[in-house]
């Protein structure tokens, strides 16, 4: 069956995520793939295009080897001029979480960005000026994400207090490909903080008994406060104190800072490690299902009348210079 072509301005969701694997992870879970549009000459970018329940999604993905708040700033830049229509986008892939006592992090949850305490969801932990003394004081002001999404979370939260949820059943057809297995990611093992890993590229060598006992159970998802930077976090007790600086992170990530003043969007992380020095990338595949399995449940709440009220940039210009003229 040949794949419908659609046109520009027919996408109303943009989808950003920085490495292949998360891209194969988003073409799974759209229920209609489209054909893709002529190349512009004026965008680099290269996109997955298809339908997610009542929603066109416009799918790029970050240039191989190139991670980082400044890649994901340009692609996003792209995905807005090209698909003028879109009212909102989705950062969705995979990165380190925090385990702690109030959030019980295990690998292959999902984290999402929801204001907490005194940010807005997002927090650049790395962006700021040094004072007397060594002290570090943070500079930069992220934007919260679009009400709409707000509002879907408050729903998709209120569904699974009522054991109504569907990430099983988008996760099951693609947890079935070899790929994406969660029997091919192995244990899901925590390491004291202060515990090093031993050589090699598996923890096999490393002592269970510097391990932190836990009860199986099954996927959780977490809403707070995500940190971003240009840094990746492999040592368990950086990971520690920066969280505690900034109140309770509940993962660390490489884009979104880039994204969330310019392209208005919610952060889903699958959690593939625990920002220490035990991290690998068996992990990965699982978690980049996951965390996109998440981001179709949270389109699947939202009406596509509710995004057609959502102004576009370009709308918002226009209605703020039409009140000041």
């Amino acid at each position: 069956m040949a794949r419908r072509r659609l046109n520009p301005e027919d996408y109303t969701v943009g989808w950003v995520c920085a490495l292949p694997i998360e891209l194969a992870a988003a073409a799974e879970m759209l229920d209609e793939e489209h054909q893709v549009l002529p190349q512009d000459s004026n965008d680099t970018n290269l996109y997955t295009l298809g339908r997610i329940g009542e929603h066109n999604v416009a799918v790029a993905c970050l240039p191989a080897g190139q991670t980082g708040t400044n890649s994901a700033a340009a692609v996003a830049i792209q995905v807005k001029s090209k698909f003028t229509s879109i009212r909102f986008g989705l950062m969705v892939g995979i990165r380190g979480g925090v385990p702690s006592a109030d959030s019980d992090m295990r690998l292959g949850d999902v984290v999402i960005s929801q204001p907490h305490m005194h940010h807005r969801g997002v927090v650049q932990y790395d962006f700021g000026k040094a004072g007397a003394g060594g002290h570090f004081t943070r500079t930069s002001f992220l934007n919260s994400p679009p009400t709409v999404l707000l509002n879907a979370l408050s729903k998709q939260r209120a569904n699974h207090l009522r054991s109504v949820n569907s990430l099983s059943t988008y996760l099951s057809p693609i947890s079935h490909l070899p790929n994406f297995s969660r029997d091919r990611a192995g244990p899901d093992i925590l390491f004291e903080s202060t515990y090093n890993h031993i050589e090699g590229p598996t923890c096999d060598q490393c002592s269970r008994d510097r391990s932190v006992p836990r009860i199986p159970r099954v996927i959780a998802v977490h809403y707070g406060t995500i940190a971003s930077g240009n840094q990746v976090i492999r040592d368990g007790v950086i990971r520690d104190r920066l969280s505690s600086e900034l109140g309770g992170i509940l993962c660390f990530e490489m884009e979104a800072a880039g994204l969330m003043n310019s392209f208005p969007c919610l952060v889903i992380r699958g959690i593939r490690d625990y920002a220490d020095p035990h991290k690998n990338k068996r992990w990965q595949p699982y978690a980049a299902a996951t965390a996109a399995a998440c981001a179709k449940e949270i389109l699947s709440v939202i009406p596509a009348a509710e995004v057609a009220t959502v102004q576009t940039e370009d709308e918002a210009i226009e209605a703020n210079e039409g009140e000041h003229s």
